[in-house]
């Protein structure tokens, strides 16, 4: 079933079929993996400097994939991130080790700003998001945000204008609802 798709989605309700924001959100879900993995394989074959079942003279190639599941915004996503021979090959869309997809810490830091405990942001994600992050994991992505923007290294700006650079932790904490981070 791809309800992305608009032609098909105009089938399926003159069909009768029955539509669901969940069918349409674990739609969502399989493009998100499908891109990610495509990604994943090309930034592997640039790696490695031949595509996939292609003769080579290099001694590393492919080496299968791992298993990762991801946490993200729109829930978990479950995908496989291919890995060369030589243990070399580094992803830079999804990092090794890393399991929360760029965008949750996001979330994380506007629920931050607006004051809820990381108990609260915890039940919060599993209540809507279906995942849990320890109380640790989330106050360790808020500390590491808040001391990343103490020395500089990121301004948190809001409709444009630089609101925090160098503060506090409570004023920074203020300061940031509803704004946007940027790495120097």
């Amino acid at each position: 079933m791809n309800i992305l798709n608009k032609e098909e989605l105009k089938r399926q309700i003159q069909e009768g079929k029955e539509i669901s924001l969940d069918g349409i959100l674990e739609e969502f879900k399989n493009l998100l993996r499908e891109s990610i993995q495509t990604a994943s394989e090309v930034e592997m074959t640039s790696h490695l400097g031949y595509d996939k079942h292609q003769e080579s003279d290099n001694p590393n190639y492919r080496n299968g994939h791992n298993k990762k599941s991801l946490k993200t915004k729109y829930g978990e996503v479950n995908v496989a991130i291919p890995r060369d021979r030589d243990g070399t090959f580094e992803p830079k869309l999804v990092p090794k080790r890393e399991r929360i997809l760029k965008g949750s810490e996001d979330l994380i830091l506007s629920l931050y700003a607006k004051g809820k405990s990381v108990a609260d942001i915890s039940t919060h994600l599993d209540d809507l998001y279906g995942y849990q992050l320890s109380e640790q994991t989330i106050s360790n992505i808020t500390d590491a945000i808040m001391d990343k923007a103490k020395t500089g290294s990121i301004k948190l700006y809001f409709m444009g204008v630089k609101v925090a650079e160098s503060s506090t932790r409570s004023n920074l904490s203020n300061s940031i609802y509803g704004c946007n981070c940027f790495k120097n």
